[in-house]
């Protein structure tokens, strides 16, 4: 099976929208990184209870909302119900928990890219790399931004390729595997997406010359970023995408 290739990375991806300027995985923070300059997103994507597409990190809505509970045991309309934005500044109150509808809305809009990372519940990583991919297939691909799908699990991995074999699929680790090729290869994909720590020159070289496209997070240190670019890495995963360009340009 053909692994389709992502489009040319951006040097610069903001996190979560722009995560160091307003509350993450929101429309506010999106708004705020293209406001910044940044041509890219990363966010994360995760099933409720009635099996809608939603816009949030955590297993729980606690940290980042004024709520509490698990994601996977509240309904949509109950998510929307919270304050998504209150938590980071007063300036922000009342900004909800997005869909992935809302957020792919925004981006094809603006023409802006996104890196979206599947972070299944626990127990739901294959109906949650299923629906995300059919989504992003059928309302993203051929359209004005360049998209990709990621994620840390193999498991939604292969279920978003089964889902939709034409989307771009991006593996993300913690760790440097020494497999890491093989596991690139059994899941189709065609970057990797490593922690900022993990990567040194001589591993980045190693990837690319395999023919992979390469993504670090989360990179926030303006002279890293730099070194990093210098070695060749397409692209840095930032909290700061204004920092970020301000030491590259």
């Amino acid at each position: 099976m053909t692994i389709p290739a992502p489009p040319p990375l951006p040097p610069v991806t903001g996190h979560r929208g722009a995560k160091g300027h307003a509350p993450e995985n929101t429309l506010a923070g999106m708004r705020k990184a293209v406001e910044l300059g940044a041509r890219w997103v990363e966010f994360d994507v995760k099933l409720t209870a009635d099996n809608e597409l939603v816009v949030i990190h955590d297993d729980t809505v606690n940290r980042t909302t004024d709520g509490k509970g698990a994601v996977a045991g509240m309904t949509l309309s109950e998510l929307r119900r919270l304050d998504a934005g209150r938590w980071f500044s007063p300036d922000f109150t009342g900004e909800p928990v997005p869909t992935l509808a809302e957020v792919m809305e925004f981006l094809l809009k603006h023409g802006i890219g996104a890196n979206v990372e599947v972070k299944a519940c626990p127990g739901r990583e294959v109906e949650t790399g299923a629906a995300t991919a059919t989504a992003l297939a059928s309302r993203w691909l051929g359209g004005p931004s360049p998209i990709l799908v990621s994620s840390f699990s193999p498991v939604s991995l292969a279920a978003a390729r089964q889902a939709a074999p034409q989307l771009p699929r991006g593996l993300l680790t913690l760790k440097f595997p020494t497999d890491w090729l093989q596991q690139l290869r059994d899941l189709g994909c065609a970057s990797f997406h490593v922690l900022d720590r993990r990567l040194t020159e001589a591993r980045l070289r190693a990837v690319r010359e395999a023919g992979h496209r390469v993504m670090a997070y989360t990179v926030n240190d303006p002279a890293r970023a730099r070194e990093l670019l210098g070695w060749g890495l397409e692209s840095v995963i930032t909290d700061y995408p204004d920092r970020i360009f301000a030491a590259i340009r």
